[in-house]
């Protein structure tokens, strides 16, 4: 079950939900307050996994069949690529995801390289498809379509790419895909398909409605997650007496690695590097701390900003597109001294 106390619901059916901010603590986001992104109803759990397409040996998997097989676990953060979109001006069409559309939880399945070498794809593949089991007709389509993405092959081939059928130790629950999802590390959420029902090898470049319609910049699929860094303590619009604040978050990218979380108390004025805390795994985020002095300062407006390993910066101003994803743009609270 869901935590309807930690969670904030969007809407019910389909069912999309994010974890308050300040209710974010610990690694790991256990099943009940991950957020959930659906674009259509639960369907009922398919029986099996079938991989065909240009293949020399198509297969078909049950649970029991992937779970007597070697298995890997890794500590994944995940986030919806439309996390930050009720902020942006003018508004966005979409789900208006605030800053708690992510979460961390340990994914455990099979390595998919493991399943594709199993069935030999063909010379000519490029891309491989993934298909879950559920569908409905997206308003400005029309028609009835399953949810359906691709990879590009060599990142299908990756080692860290699962095909997970647990989530933190327990079988996956229903509204995470059960019984079967993908788990693609480092890329938004849209790449880690659930009720994962079919997986087809292409020659040719997948160009379906939430490929090339939906999940788009500029025409391009997203892919990898743009640095973040959110503050989860104190809550935005808290109280405390004048006495040293003391500031915690989490920071997370897809593009490399996080190397430095800096924080401003005066409305990114002046900046100051925060103390980060060790890296779990490399696709988990990272915690960070700072603790501030007021002074005489009747209020503070604090925002956290990462950079990353590759020099990649967190935006302060809003990132804007028609479709409003990847507004990675840092995100002021604002504490009351008194």
């Amino acid at each position: 079950m869901t935590d309807s106390d930690a969670l904030v619901f969007l809407s019910r059916e389909p069912l999309n939900a994010e974890l308050r901010p300040e209710r974010i603590r610990g690694a790991i986001t256990p099943p009940g307050q991950h957020y959930i992104r659906d674009h259509f109803p639960i369907p009922s759990p398919p029986a099996h996994l079938a991989i065909g397409g240009l293949v020399a040996n198509p297969l078909r998997f049950s649970v029991d069949d992937l779970r007597a097989l070697p298995s890997r676990s890794l500590l994944v953060t995940l986030e919806c690529a439309g996390n930050g979109r009720a902020y942006l001006e003018p508004p966005a069409p979409g789900e208006q995801w605030h800053l708690g559309a992510v979460g961390t939880a340990e994914w455990t399945g099979v390595p998919l390289r493991v399943l594709l070498e199993r069935v030999k794809p063909r010379r000519e593949v490029i891309e491989v498809l993934f298909t879950g089991a559920d569908r409905g007709a997206p308003k400005d389509l029309g028609r009835e379509i399953m949810f359906e993405r691709s990879l590009p092959i060599a990142d299908a081939m990756s080692d860290d790419v699962l095909v997970a059928y647990a989530m933190n130790g327990a079988p996956l629950r229903p509204e995470h895909g059960a019984p079967l999802r993908l788990v693609v590390p480092g890329w938004y959420g849209v790449a880690s398909v659930k009720w994962l029902d079919r997986i087809r090898l292409m020659d040719r470049p997948f160009d379906g409605f939430f490929q090339k319609d939906r999940y788009v910049i500029d025409g391009e699929p997203l892919r990898s997650i743009a640095p973040r860094a959110l503050i989860t303590e104190p809550a935005d619009g808290a109280s405390q007496p004048r006495r040293p604040l003391v500031v915690r978050g989490k920071a997370w990218t897809g593009r490399s690695r996080i190397d430095l979380v800096e924080v401003s108390s005066d409305s990114g004025y002046s900046w100051h590097p925060a103390s980060l805390g060790p890296e779990v795994s490399p696709h988990a985020w990272r915690d960070w701390t700072i603790t501030i002095e007021p002074g005489e300062r009747s209020e503070l407006s604090i925002l956290a900003f990462a950079t990353t390993a590759d020099g990649e910066q967190q935006p302060t101003k809003q990132v804007w597109n028609k479709l409003g994803y990847a507004n990675n743009a840092a995100r002021p609270i604002r504490v009351i001294i008194g």
